[in-house]
Formats: structure tokens, C-alpha cells, sequence
């Protein structure tokens, strides 16, 4: 019978209690406490240097799901059909409800802690690509999914709306690659790349657990190494997006960040491009054209309608939210020349 990789549970030297499957993993209660074992495709190179950097957030006193060597001092373990696992320590925690304000911040106050350790000597390989190449890839995409639907004929509510809604998202991406070149975005990266700052490359509410005490951060996989306002750009986007772009919620999670983790004038700067560029609406369309065009999902149809719906208050949320810096932080607005 198939036991998804729970007899390699021998190589660790341990037993599991009883055991539930979650999300794409499973949970196994042992003596050591709740273990999570995934089945695992990726580097092995790549999941030394992300042990490395769950250890040193543990060493900080932040919660990770590092992971467990077996027996034979190994981060990987085969199971008897072949197929490769990975046992990470697991907490009893909720994820980060996004119905609460409290675990918002929270969240928010997390990331800055992380991103105050996050440092490690920098390996190209896991360099995150350029932002100014992926808005200029993004936008011919876009423009390349305009011309396809517009020759085959628009015949579904997805193309008809994004026929109709594609110029001023374009306009959108444009204007965001313009912001890009008059910032200090490559001096940016490369102080990033020479600090060594790493990214968790997937902070959302599901990759934080609520505990009795504290917080855990957990799915590390993406991390990699750029400029930090990646994480916290993802994570308000997320969140703000349920919100309506609500102004005062988004300033009250740049203030908290900021808090813990100063940001510069040029980090507010490389914030205001993130949220200028409609990446959502980007992904929405290259997913479409990259499946099947036969049946389009009504969750797909509903989530291009929202974004075209919330639109003009997404665009006055950057206007007023980043009008000015007002985070008050008067040494780096000195070193960039600025006034608060």
C-alpha cells in the first residue's frame, strides 16, 4: 500500500504516533514533536544553502521548518519505490487569518525580523532575475496575448473583457518600467547583491503560522537572493487585493515593517514601481494563454472582473499611499537628498 514516503520515517531513526495529510505534505506526530514529510524534486545543492539560511533564522530566535538529517547525515531520504523525501520540523499553529488585522501585522512584523537576519554570501545561481527584464518580457507577453485573441475573435467573457480592459493595464505596465529607469534600481540591486539579502520569494498569510507564543515562517523554497521590498511588495498585494486596497491598512503595514526594518528612500521608491506594475493581471492572461483556450474557469473569468472592477481604487491606493515618504526616517532621507 502506498504510505507517501512514511517508512523512510526508519531512516531518521523514528516512528510516527499517527499521522494527516495536509496540503501536498503529510504531518507526522512523533517523539520529536510534529515532523512534516514532503516529497521532494528540486537541487539538492540548492536545499543545502536553504538549510543554511533555516538555521541561522533559528539561531535568531525565529521559528522554521528546517529540516531533519537522517541516519546517514543526509537532508534527503528514498523511500523503497524510489521517490525522494525531505522531514522538516512542523508547529501547531494557524496560518495567518487574513480576516484579522492583529495577524496581518504580525505577519508583516515577521518578514522585517526575517529580512534583518536574511543575509548570506551571495551565489549567482540564485539570483533573482532583473525587474526591469521581467516587466519588459511581461508587457510583450501582454501585447503578444492581445494580438492572438484579437485574430482568432474574442468568443468568451474572458477574452471579451480582457480585449476590452487590455490597453489601460498595459498602459499600467509601461508606465511602470518608465518609474523603473528614472529610480536607483540597479544601485539598489547591487547593494542588495553585494549585502547578500535574501528573500523568502513566497511570503504569504499561508506561509505563516499563528502560535500560542509567536510566530513560525514556513515553504522557504523559493527564497533566493534580491531586494527585500519583493517579500513585503508580495505579502501587501495579497492582502490589500481582499481589502479593496484599503489606504490606512496598507500605511499601518509599511509603518510596522518599517518599525523593525527601516526602508530607504530608494526601497519606498522600488515599492511604488511593484504596486505600479498589474501583475496580477499579467499572470491572469498568460495563464490563459498558456492552457487550454477550449473552457476558460469562472474562477478565472470572476478574478479578471474583480481586478478590472478595482482598478481605479488600486491606482488612487499608489497616488495616496506613496504621495510622499512618511515614514519619517530622516538619515536615509538625507543620504538620498529628499525632505519628509
Amino acid at each position: 500500500m502506498y504510505d507517501y514516503g512514511l517508512g523512510t520515517l526508519s531512516q531518521y531513526g523514528l516512528n510516527a504516533e499517527r499521522s494527516a495529510r495536509t496540503r501536498g505534505a503529510l504531518l507526522c506526530y512523533t517523539e520529536q514533536g510534529i515532523l512534516i514529510l514532503r516529497e521532494f524534486h528540486g537541487s539538492e545543492k540548492k536545499l543545502k544553502k536553504q538549510q543554511e539560511l533555516l538555521l541561522l533564522l533559528q539561531g535568531n530566535g525565529i521559528n522554521t521548518d528546517y529540516f531533519l538529517e537522517n541516519t546517514q547525515g543526509s537532508l534527503i531520504s528514498q523511500s523503497k519505490d524510489e521517490q525522494m523525501f525531505t522531514l522538516q520540523h512542523w508547529y501547531e499553529g494557524q496560518e495567518c487569518s487574513t480576516r484579522s488585522r492583529e495577524d496581518i501585522l504580525k505577519s508583516v512584523g515577521t518578514l522585517a525580523k526575517l529580512h534583518n537576519v536574511m543575509k548570506m554570501e551571495p551565489a549567482e545561481e540564485y539570483r533573482a532575475r532583473s525587474l526591469r527584464e521581467e516587466y519588459i518580457r511581461h508587457n510583450r507577453e501582454i501585447r503578444k496575448i492581445r494580438k492572438f485573441i484579437r485574430q482568432k475573435g474574442a468568443s468568451g467573457v474572458f477574452e471579451k473583457n480582457f480585449l476590452s480592459s487590455v490597453e489601460g493595464f498595459l498602459q499600467r505596465g509601461e508606465l511602470a518600467l518608465e518609474m523603473l529607469e528614472e529610480t536607483d534600481y540597479d544601485s539598489l540591486r547591487e547593494k542588495a547583491w553585494k549585502e547578500g539579502t535574501v528573500c523568502h520569494g513566497a511570503y504569504n498569510q499561508h506561509n505563516v503560522l499563528m502560535l500560542r507564543k509567536g510566530e513560525a515562517v514556513t515553504n522557504f523554497g523559493n527564497w533566493c537572493f534580491d531586494i527585500q521590498m519583493a517579500d513585503l511588495y508580495h505579502f501587501m498585494r495579497k492582502i490589500l487585493e481582499k481589502y479593496s486596497w484599503d489606504l490606512t491598512l496598507g500605511k499601518e503595514m509599511l509603518t510596522e515593517y518599517h518599525r523593525i526594518r527601516p526602508v530607504s528612500y530608494q526601497e519606498w521608491q522600488n515599492l511604488k514601481v511593484r504596486f505600479t506594475y498589474p501583475e496580477k493581471y499579467w499572470k491572469l492572461a498568460n495563464y490563459y494563454y498558456s492552457h487550454k483556450k477550449v473552457w476558460i474557469s469562472g474562477k478565472n473569468v470572476e478574478k479578471l472582473e474583480n481586478l478590472i472592477n478595482q482598478k481605479e481604487i488600486w491606482e488612487k491606493f499608489i497616488q495616496n499611499c506613496f504621495q510622499k515618504y512618511f515614514l519619517n526616517a530622516h538619515t536615509e532621507l538625507a543620504e538620498c537628498g529628499e525632505k519628509p
